[in-house]
């Protein structure tokens, strides 16, 4: 991976990785909500998913590197499942894509300690 790209990649893996723990954390939340207020969160919820996906599509986009697509398939498949109220399930996709960002934020990382950016 050339420099230009390991610093762009960090920035997006290391926001995903915030955007996609919080977007798992309120999977989790939603799970005990009241009955009544179940349908309006899970609207907001899945407006959340969305935005954390335009933002892992940017970084496909840019980089083109495969574990950004793998987390993009793993949110949406969190995304079907919360529309299903399926909440462990989705926290779980949500678990892999989080696992891929990290995978990628560790190559670009490897790529900046070799030159002693980090």
């Amino acid at each position: 991976m050339d420099l230009k790209t390991a610093i762009r990649t960090y920035q997006f893996a290391e926001r995903a990785k915030s955007e996609l723990i919080v977007g798992s954390q309120l999977t989790t939340a939603l799970i005990q909500f009241p009955l009544q207020e179940k349908p309006g969160g899970k609207r907001m919820l899945v407006m959340v998913l969305e935005s954390i996906r335009s933002e892992l599509e940017f970084a496909y986009g840019d980089t083109g590197l495969i574990e950004f697509k793998k987390a993009i398939d793993h949110l949406n498949e969190a995304i079907s499942l919360t529309e299903s109220m399926e909440l462990g399930a989705a926290s779980e996709r949500m678990s892999r894509a989080v696992s891929a960002v990290t995978t990628a934020a560790q190559a670009a990382w490897d790529t900046l300690k070799e030159h002693e950016l980090l």
